[in-house]
């Protein structure tokens, strides 16, 4: 399961069975100033048969942690604590832009569709970790 962890919104996105090819598969609506719905997306996980968490890492421009890096490490820690899913964190710097292009791209439009680009987003993430992951030899 592929999470771009966002302010207002969570994109969620899984892969087909075979670890290939990543899909949007929504977005979790946050309230500020609550706490991360950790068990709405753990539900999540397991209605979707989900083996491991890919989170974005949010970091500036020039790679630097910011505040937002702890929470998500925290998500990540809490996610296997309570799953024993293992998690990775992945760069997820243009992850956004790249989701904004697409959709135009397109010819589409992202206006009131913002829990669309974040799911997108995710979904760009988790493909760019399924296509750097080391795949098994069938030699």
């Amino acid at each position: 399961m592929g999470i771009d962890y966002g302010e207002r919104r969570i994109g969620i996105a899984v892969s087909d069975p075979s670890g290939m090819i990543a899909a949007p598969a929504g977005f979790i609506a946050r309230r500020r100033g609550k706490r991360v719905p950790v068990n709405e997306i753990v539900v999540r996980a397991r209605d979707l048969n989900v083996r491991e968490f890919v989170l974005g890492l949010p970091l500036d421009g020039d790679g630097n942690e910011t505040e937002r890096t702890a929470e998500v490490r925290a998500l990540a820690s809490e996610l296997e604590k309570r799953t024993g899913l293992p998690t990775r964190l992945v760069d997820e710097r243009f992850t956004t832009a790249a989701a904004l292009r697409t959709v135009r791209e397109m010819g589409g439009s992202t206006r009131g569709r913002k829990g669309d680009v974040d799911s997108l987003s995710a979904a760009i993430l988790l493909q760019y970790a399924l296509d750097s992951a080391p795949r098994e030899s069938s030699a």
